[in-house]
């Protein structure tokens, strides 16, 4: 029986993980893996940032949410942070509150994008280019309609 390595399974449970929070919507789940692979992240990351921050887990969740998620998860926020980290779940849904709840009030999608990065503009435009690119990468430059929407 073939064997299969770390980073293998953590990809399978990544793509487990994503299409069960995505819920069959297509656009979403697409929308996780782009800004999973403009992340970069993986199960165990703790990336320290300039601004004393940390970057968590595959879909690089930054430390500053752990309070708003322990008081919506009714948790304590030391376990929060350890799922953050080291749950590919976990983390992945966080990914996908943080991500529907800057397209609420924007319902502008790649805003949203953007914002999932950055509450600065020129940051926002500048990582929604990046997540872009990436789709085009995974899914092939058939992913956006004629109006830029994911397909």
């Amino acid at each position: 029986m073939a064997r299969t390595s770390p980073a293998l399974a953590q990809e399978f449970e990544l793509a487990r993980c994503i299409r069960r929070v995505a819920g069959g919507r297509t656009w979403l789940e697409k929308t996780l893996w782009g800004l999973r692979d403009q992340e970069g992240g993986w199960n165990g990351a703790q990336i320290l940032n300039s601004d004393g921050s940390f970057d968590l887990g595959p879909l690089q969740i930054n430390s500053r949410w752990i309070s708003r998620i322990a008081v919506m998860t009714d948790r304590p926020a030391a376990s929060v942070r350890w799922w953050l980290v080291h749950d590919t779940c976990f983390n992945v849904d966080a990914a996908r509150w943080i991500f529907l709840s800057g397209l609420g009030p924007r319902v502008d999608y790649w805003r949203a994008v953007g914002a999932y990065h950055s509450p600065t503009v020129w940051r926002q435009r500048m990582y929604a280019s990046g997540v872009a690119d990436r789709l085009q990468r995974r899914f092939g430059p058939a992913i956006f309609s004629s109006r830029g929407r994911i397909r």
